[in-house]
């Protein structure tokens, strides 16, 4: 049934040197399990786009909406928790992999003549999804992408001279709002997309035009050659299926995060970023006062025109890696840092204090019984009512559950109803209040 369609195209389209170009490129070689990282970039890619279009149906990028959007999408749509958490996920992995691709073709030597083009436009693709996996992590107007966006914007403000201009460019104004979001939403999905899209078009064309490195070994080059049909096409639809099925599995074991609405007020959030960024924030601690220009600037600007010049700056044309040993150890002294920053940060991270499920109950039940209808929390909810932001510091546990259990025996003209909470419940509101404190 297939060769009948692509026969009755063909005589209609003439596909045959599209397959030709396509299909019969001859890998020097032979086919390899460490050439499918690039394919499985672009199967990644691919899924960040249907499934960001899909969330776009129902999310609505307004700092009044947004966060219900993205809670109504999780509850309500079907298959809408699945769909996020193949948007996340896949997000994480298409980092992984593009890493590991980049890693493959710097061990091979393969950004050497005459292949620098290709190395370059791949580096422009790593900081477009870098520039991806920041601008989509304000979407959902958390307290996490509020607090860790707002942290990023403030490393863009450490940049002498132009930094403060920056700034105002990134937010859209003087603080980070309903502008902020539209500008972090239109990059997400109208700029980069177009972008990342021409760039891969021109990665492939040089690709076609140049032609795959192959292994380092060029007697074993040029002994064996394959065409990336079919071998190489049966190694790539492997691998994307696995690294697929990995992804739907995070997606139904581990739904996507969502914490509680941005709350510009509650300064005491701490801000983390997703996991690719964490071994910066790290490197971050270490480098602050005068130092911090170190690490907001010189370092990423030396790091990137490192990556861009790395063809110039290893013109040998040897591609052993044993014969480029300076180059190597640099890239292993990079390796060592990061992954040495990333443990850390994540160690410290695990090592925080993790909030009471007593007092995350209370603050479900605060909201399932519309207290904000009359209490304000940090200028959140009416203010009929005292505000509650600071109740700990002059409210004790006796009190509060006393008053809870009959309002007007400890306020006489207290308008409050009687919930008839249960030991529980009581215990859970109670604790919850008991956090609020300066």
């Amino acid at each position: 049934m297939g060769r009948r369609i692509f026969r009755w195209l063909d005589e209609r389209l003439n596909l045959g040197p599209v397959k030709i170009a396509l299909l019969n490129e001859p890998i020097p070689g032979g086919a390899s399990w460490i050439y499918v990282f690039g394919s499985i970039t672009l199967f990644f890619f691919l899924l960040q786009m249907v499934t960001g279009m899909f969330l776009a149906i129902y999310y609505s990028p307004s700092t009044e909406h947004a966060y219900m959007s993205v809670r109504y999408i999780m509850d309500e749509v079907a298959f809408g928790s699945f769909i996020r958490g193949l948007h996340h996920w896949g997000a994480s992995a298409m980092m992984v992999v593009i890493g590991l691709h980049m890693l493959q073709v710097f061990l091979y030597g393969a950004y050497k003549r005459p292949r620098e083009l290709m190395w370059i436009v791949g580096v422009v693709l790593l900081i477009l999804t870098l520039a991806f996996g920041f601008s989509g992590y304000l979407l959902p107007w958390d307290q996490r992408a509020y607090w860790a966006t707002q942290v990023g914007i403030n490393i863009v403000g450490t940049i002498p001279l132009v930094g403060d201009s920056l700034v105002r460019i990134i937010r859209g104004g003087q603080n980070l709002g309903a502008m902020t979001l539209n500008r972090f939403y239109a990059l997400h999905t109208l700029f980069l997309p177009w972008l990342v899209m021409a760039l891969v078009a021109l990665h492939l064309f040089v690709l076609r035009r140049v032609g795959p490195a192959g292994p380092w070994d060029e007697v074993r080059a040029a002994r064996l050659q394959e065409p990336f049909w079919p071998k190489q096409v049966a190694m790539d639809a492997v691998a994307i299926g696995l690294a697929f099925l990995i992804v739907v599995a995070f997606a139904i074991g581990s739904p996507a995060p969502l914490a509680d609405p941005a709350n510009p007020s509650d300064t005491s959030f701490m801000p983390l970023p997703e996991w690719y960024f964490l071994f910066y924030y790290q490197l971050l601690k270490y480098l602050e006062g005068p130092w911090e220009i170190v690490g907001t600037l010189v370092l990423p600007i030396l790091f990137f025109a490192a990556l861009f010049l790395l063809p110039w700056l290893d013109r040998r044309r040897e591609r052993r890696p044993f014969s480029r040993s300076v180059v190597m150890s640099a890239g292993a002294g990079f390796l060592v840092l990061v992954f040495t920053l990333l443990t850390i940060s994540i160690w410290e991270v695990a090592s925080l204090p993790k909030i009471d499920p007593s007092v995350h109950r209370g603050k479900v039940l605060y909201q399932e019984l519309d207290c904000a209808g009359c209490h304000r929390i940090h200028g959140e909810g009416e203010a009929f009512a005292p505000d509650l932001s600071y109740v700990g510091d002059y409210r004790d546990r006796d009190w509060l559950i006393r008053h809870f259990k009959d309002p007007q025996a400890v306020v006489p003209d207290s308008d409050m109803p009687e919930y008839g909470l249960n030991e529980q419940e009581l215990n859970d509101l109670t604790n919850y209040m008991l956090v609020l404190k300066r």
